[in-house]
């Protein structure tokens, strides 16, 4: 039988029971709301935000993304998820393509996938030199504290699922017509690379889990918990205080002073 991994065996004791819709919905609401005092905080202060994902495939990184962002404006929350690089980007310093989206003022940036990419799938699957590899790790620490020195709050997530879990969340995209986009060649080509994987996140976290940017990792066996989870970590990670907002009243208005003419709009159907 083949051996999990430890953070695999902790996913899978941390969410023994799935959360229910009703209570994933309550909480979340509320976490949403403290979102939005963060982001009230962010404009006013001029932070800057940068948030990392990565994790296995199918963790569910999308969704925790998704779940984080869809309460707050994209002008402040930016997500950047960066495709294959073009030629004239290979030709340039390999961090050069992820500073440009870094946060400015009033902005918090989200990774999904970051500069990481190097490290995990361009090593596992062979696009990136050992030597290419072992460079980034040794000088990535020292990148990240030129961040942080720089007044950027830099957190860095990595999601983790079990084989099992893995593969049954592969299998949906084969099967479910919603979520054949989100299988790509990638996936299918990495599915037998578990323990390389593995190898590669450990030397990776072993490099690079520093005490001026650490790693914190999400078990996500259940989507519902790890969203609740991850936002409720993110937001005491963040030292924003609640922006007394002003009082707001809706003035007095007029309905039917204009008579419409009679236009002949062309509506759409209505077949529910």
């Amino acid at each position: 039988m083949k051996k999990e991994s430890a953070a695999a065996r902790n996913s899978d004791k941390a969410s023994p029971k799935k959360l229910d819709r009703k209570t994933y919905e309550k909480q979340l609401k509320t976490l949403h709301v403290e979102m939005v005092k963060l982001q009230q905080w962010v404009v006013k202060t001029g932070a800057r935000v940068l948030v990392v994902f990565e994790g296995r495939d199918g963790a569910g990184k999308g969704g925790t993304i998704k779940a984080l962002t869809e309460r707050v404006s994209p002008r402040i929350f930016r997500v950047v998820a960066l495709p294959s690089p073009t030629e004239r980007e290979k030709s340039q310093l390999y961090l050069q393509r992820y500073m440009q989206h870094f946060p400015a003022g009033g902005e918090v940036v989200i990774f999904d996938r970051s500069w990481y990419n190097r490290a995990g799938v361009e090593r596992v699957m062979g696009f990136a030199e050992e030597d290419l590899v072992r460079t980034f790790l040794e000088l990535t620490p020292m990148f990240e504290k030129h961040i942080v020195r720089s007044g950027i709050i830099l957190l860095k997530y990595w999601l983790e699922v079990s084989p099992a879990e893995q593969e049954r969340r592969l299998k949906a995209r084969i099967t479910d017509g919603r979520k054949t986009w989100k299988l790509s060649p990638m996936d299918v080509l990495s599915f037998n690379r578990w323990d390389d994987y593995t190898r590669a996140r450990d030397e990776m976290f072993k490099a690079t889990d520093s005490q001026w940017a650490p790693w914190f990792v999400a078990p996500s066996e259940d989507k519902k918990r790890v969203r609740l989870n991850l936002l409720t970590h993110f937001l005491a990670q963040i030292p924003y205080k609640e922006i007394k907002q002003p009082k707001v009243k809706l003035p007095k208005r007029k309905v039917g002073s204009y008579k419409e003419i009679n236009y002949p709009f062309k509506y759409i159907g209505q077949p529910f």
